[in-house]
C-alpha cells in the first residue's frame, strides 16, 4: 500500500512539472489548442540557455494564437500525438513563439524573417540559432514534422529512436497507401507472430474466414509485394489457403499454390483476443501505434523484450501497470492511440 502511495506521488510531480522520464505529457488545459499538448518554453533566451545546457537541438514553432483552422487543427491533430510529444519535449527544447503579438515574440519573428499572421512554421535550430534542416512550412501533417524532427537528428549526429522511426514508417505506409492480405495456417496466433517480423507490415489481425483460422495482414507495397510477402508466409507454413482480395493476388496466388487453396476474400471475424501474446501482458495496457502493436506481440511471441520498441514515457508506463497488479485498467488493443491515451490519463 505505501509502496503504491509512493509510486502515484512520484508519479503525479513528474506528470506536473513534466520532468523526463515522464510518463505522460503534463496537461494544461488552458494551454490553446493552437499549442497542442507540448510544454513550450515561451522565451527563446530561455530555451537557447536550456539547449546549451543540455547539448539539445531547439524546435521552435512560429504560430498564430488564437489561429485560423489550420493551426487549430495543427496543435489539435499533429502538436497531440503522444509520440510526437514526447520527441518534441525530450530530444529538443521546445519554444513557442506566436506570430501576431508583439514585444519578445515580435523581434524573435524579425531576426527569423518570418511573417507575422501565419499559418504554423517550424525552424530546428542549434544553440547558434543556425538552422539544423530547412524550415518546415505548407506541410501541416505528422508525417511532415516526423521526418523533420528525424531528419534533424541524424542531421545533428544522433540517433533516431526506434519508436520514431517506426512511426514515420507507419505514417509514410499510410500516405503512400497499403494493400491487405488473408492467409490462412495452422495456427493464427502464430502467424500474426510471423507476420509481424516481416519488414513492410504495418498491421495484422487474427480472426477466422470461411471457417478456417487466418491472419489480415496490411502491408506497404512499397516495402515489399504480395508475391514477396506470399513467398516468405509459404515459407513460414502461414500460408494453407490464400483468400485474395483483387484479380493481381489471384494471378500470383494461383502460380503459388493449388486453385483448391486460392478463393476471393469473404467476411472476417476478428479473434476474441486479438494480438494473443500481447494480451498476456500488462503491455495490453500500453497505448501504442498499430505497427508498434505488430512488433511488440512479435516480440512477446518470441520471448523477446518489446520494451525496444517502445518510447521512454511507453515504457515507464508499462511499469507502472506491472506495479499495478489487480488493478483493472482499459485495454488498448486496436485502440487509436490518441483515443487509448486519453483514457489512460483518467486512471493516473
Amino acid at each position: 500500500m505505501i509502496k503504491s502511495i509512493f509510486f502515484k506521488a512520484i508519479l503525479i510531480y513528474l506528470l506536473n512539472t513534466g520532468l523526463q522520464p515522464a510518463i505522460l505529457p503534463a496537461q494544461n488545459s488552458s494551454q490553446p489548442v493552437e499549442l497542442g499538448e507540448v510544454k513550450w518554453i515561451r522565451q527563446l533566451d530561455k530555451g537557447l540557455q536550456q539547449a546549451e545546457a543540455a547539448n539539445k537541438m531547439v524546435f521552435i514553432l512560429f504560430q498564430e494564437v488564437p489561429g485560423c483552422a489550420t493551426c487549430q487543427n495543427y496543435g489539435q491533430e499533429v502538436l497531440s500525438h503522444p509520440l510526437i510529444v514526447e520527441a518534441i519535449e525530450s530530444l529538443f527544447v521546445p519554444v513557442a513563439i506566436f506570430n501576431n503579438k508583439g514585444g519578445e515574440d515580435a523581434k524573435t519573428l524579425k531576426y527569423f524573417n518570418e511573417p507575422s499572421w501565419n499559418n504554423p512554421v517550424v525552424r530546428i535550430v542549434d544553440k547558434k540559432k543556425k538552422n539544423v534542416i530547412p524550415r518546415v512550412s505548407g506541410n501541416y501533417t505528422q508525417l511532415g514534422l516526423v521526418q523533420a524532427m528525424t531528419l534533424a537528428l541524424k542531421q545533428n549526429g544522433q540517433r533516431v529512436p526506434l519508436y520514431l522511426d517506426l512511426l514515420q514508417e507507419e505514417l509514410l505506409a499510410q500516405q503512400n497507401g497499403t494493400e491487405k492480405a488473408t492467409f490462412a495456417m495452422y495456427c493464427f496466433w502464430t502467424g500474426e507472430k510471423t507476420f509481424g517480423q516481416i519488414e513492410g507490415v504495418t498491421a495484422t489481425k487474427a480472426g477466422f474466414m470461411e471457417g478456417r483460422e487466418v491472419v489480415e495482414v496490411t502491408f506497404d507495397p512499397s516495402i515489399i509485394s504480395y508475391e514477396s510477402l506470399l513467398t516468405k508466409a509459404q515459407k513460414s507454413s502461414c500460408a494453407s489457403h490464400a483468400y485474395t482480395e483483387n484479380s493481381e493476388q489471384e494471378l500470383i496466388a494461383g502460380q503459388k499454390l493449388s486453385d483448391r487453396q486460392v478463393s476471393p476474400a469473404t467476411h472476417f471475424k476478428l479473434d476474441k483476443d486479438p494480438k494473443f501474446y500481447l494480451s498476456k501482458t500488462v503491455y495490453k495496457y500500453v497505448p501504442m501505434t498499430e505497427l508498434q502493436a505488430v512488433k511488440a506481440n512479435s516480440l512477446v511471441g518470441e520471448m523477446q523484450d518489446p520494451n525496444v520498441v517502445l518510447s521512454p514515457r511507453q515504457i515507464a508506463l508499462a511499469t507502472y501497470f506491472r506495479d499495478q497488479q489487480g488493478k483493472k485498467f482499459p485495454n488498448a488493443i486496436n485502440e487509436d492511440m490518441v483515443q487509448a491515451w486519453k483514457k489512460v490519463k483518467q486512471y493516473l
